[in-house]
């Protein structure tokens, strides 16, 4: 599993997260990441920025109808994970 780092806007500490699985919707780019590599773990579905060229900036996917949608596919993709809202 990858370990990627996010240096969040209100933090001056970068944070890893594992990247579980990643796709592309709409021409939109999404991960799955979780803080945790085994067991049970809080995830998030980050959404690649637009007009980035160095580094990838992701933001936190939070409208409910997206959020939603992203995640029927990450399940789809991860057969045996199974992602609680």
């Amino acid at each position: 599993m990858e370990k990627i780092m996010f240096m969040p806007n209100d933090s001056a500490e970068p944070t890893a997260f594992y990247v579980l699985e990643q796709t592309r919707i709409g021409g939109a780019s999404y991960i799955l990441v979780t803080d945790s590599e085994e067991g049970d773990a809080q995830c998030l579905i980050l959404k690649e920025k637009e007009g980035t060229d160095e580094e990838s900036l992701y933001e936190i996917v939070e409208d409910e109808v997206e959020l939603m949608a992203v995640s029927k596919v990450f399940e789809e993709l991860l057969e045996d994970v199974g992602i609680e809202m």
